[in-house]
């Protein structure tokens, strides 16, 4: 049996077992250098090397201040404004959890933050609306994908350390497809809401939009901090974490008053949990990538590949059609260092640009977020809209084409991705 065939067999394996993929990752890689006698000493320097990196500090500092902005209130104000924008169209209250994902995504830069966020409030709100529970969680699951496209992103994080690329053009690159992914997602809960008869909400006086923007104006502000600072050259991404973590705590305990000091050790462990849990799939996955890399492995399939299809755009058609599948079993950072080991090679031989590919691969793992057996946001939803898999599974069909449609315009016209970072000549 060859190496190659042991480590992705038995990760799979471990995965149709229902193993978390930290563990299913680690195990597999582990199992194959015991069996193929491989240099074992190699993965505590491994694991160390893979998460002693300052550019990784970004992800804990970006989730705790998303928890924080969700606890302070933000949330539910730039929700509030979102209604009185939009909510008075054919669908009002599902484009406006579209805005609303958008507004949060820029905040958070998790997909499961901005479900959670964003979710917990509008899905029972639609479902008092007249919309059907399925196409209420559907859409927010398929919403919340936007968080990891939308900067500032963990994603992009993860993807700019494991490919090399400027994570700031990442982020730059990543605003017109996120937005375009809402547009999507907006248009088809309009002709949903249409075709339901779900009727009108009232439409907002001048006075009660004021209200609302002057309301949610601190978290409109956040994203303009976090960005501006960053193109503006007075912090790095990593420092604009820091940043947002000490931004969304003013706004918590001094403007909005809604943190109190005794929540914040509660904060800080919540975060703590879920920084742990990525760093333990980012060690693991580390070594699985570096079998992939010094086996030989990443430069076999990659040279497979480009024998089988020469064409740019066939072979985009078909790394999407992995990624797609692939974001089926597991989640994105764990796709990064699994996948760009393999792909990287191709990107250089048919000259594809590296920063529109990782807007691409992570929307192909944004939509992988509402893709059974370990969807994370589909599972949330369904947990917030109390229904099973089987119902939200049918719910979300019409918001992973829409997803798709705007997946397959980035890939094939790589301006949308690459016109902003291009003009302020980055």
């Amino acid at each position: 049996m060859s190496t190659e065939v042991w480590l992705f067999g038995s990760f799979f394996l471990l995965l149709f077992l229902n193993m978390p993929i930290a563990i299913a990752l680690g195990l597999s890689a582990v199992s194959t250098m015991l069996i193929f006698d491989l240099p074992m000493q190699s993965i505590p320097s491994l694991f160390y090397s893979s998460t002693a990196k300052f550019t990784l500090l970004a992800i804990p500092f970006f989730f705790l201040a998303g928890i924080i902005m969700e606890r302070a209130g933000i949330s539910g104000r730039l929700i509030n404004l979102a209604k009185t924008l939009t909510g008075h169209y054919t669908g009002g209250l599902a484009i406006v959890s579209v805005v609303s994902a958008c507004f949060f995504a820029a905040i958070s830069g998790s997909g499961p933050a901005t479900m959670a966020a964003v979710g917990s409030i509008l899905i029972p709100a639609m479902a008092n609306s007249g919309y059907r529970k399925d196409m209420a969680a559907g859409l927010l699951a398929t919403a919340g994908g936007i968080g990891i496209i939308i900067p500032p992103s963990i994603a992009f994080v993860v993807y700019g350390v494991v490919a090399e690329v400027s994570i700031g053009k990442l982020f730059i690159a990543g605003i017109i497809p996120g937005l375009l992914v809402g547009l999507t997602l907006a248009v088809t809960s309009y002709f949903i809401a249409k075709r339901d008869k779900i009727p009108k909400m009232p439409k907002a006086t001048g006075r009660e939009i004021g209200k609302a923007f002057r309301e949610a104006l601190w978290g409109l502000a956040a994203p303009v901090v976090i960005l501006g600072g960053i193109y503006s050259g007075v912090f790095t991404p990593t420092e604009s974490a820091v940043v947002a973590v000490f931004y969304s705590l003013f706004v918590g305990l001094f403007i909005y008053r809604t943190i109190k000091w005794k929540e914040l050790s509660g904060i800080l462990l919540q975060s703590g949990k879920t920084t742990a849990m990525i760093m333990l799939i980012v060690a693991s996955a580390s070594v699985f990538a570096w079998l992939i890399t010094v086996e030989g492995i990443a430069e076999d399939v990659a040279d497979s590949l480009l024998g089988l299809v020469q064409s740019k755009y066939a072979m985009l058609f078909m790394i999407n059609v992995i990624l797609l599948l692939a974001g089926m079993f597991v989640d994105a950072i764990s796709a990064y260092y699994i996948f760009l080991p393999i792909f990287l090679p191709i990107l250089a031989a048919l000259q594809i640009d590296p920063v529109h590919f990782g807007v691409v691969m992570t929307m192909n793992l944004a939509i992988g977020l509402v893709t059974p057996p370990v969807g994370l946001d589909l599972y949330a939803a369904c947990g917030l809209a109390k229904i099973s898999l089987k119902e939200i599974s049918l719910g979300v069909i019409p918001f992973i084409l829409a997803s798709l449609v705007a997946l397959f315009i980035v890939t094939y016209i790589p301006s949308v991705a690459l016109w902003l970072p291009n003009i302020l000549g980055m």
